[in-house]
């Protein structure tokens, strides 16, 4: 099985387990996850989400500001070191 085939075989409550692996650090039976299987873990739901959620449902999701660089409150106020 390619990993793009079990990317189609899995599901939400899959998705939801990994994640939870993930930021455990552990399987649900208590068993470590070891570096690589983390990464694995990572990218399956990273290209899970993007396969299948609008994009302000996935991991890591940065809504855009309206002014990217500067703020307009704070635009030309004075910094005043203490």
């Amino acid at each position: 099985m390619s990993f793009e085939e079990l990317l189609d075989a899995l599901n939400p409550y899959v998705i939801g387990s990994l994640k939870r692996a993930i930021e455990l650090g552990k399987w649900p039976n208590g068993q470590a996850l070891t570096g690589a299987q983390r990464r694995r873990c990572g990218e399956a739901v990273a290209r899970w989400e993007q396969h299948n959620l609008p994009p302000e449902s996935r991991v890591g999701f940065v809504p855009r500001k309206e002014t990217p660089c500067a703020n307009p409150r704070t635009e030309g106020e004075k910094l005043n070191w203490v």
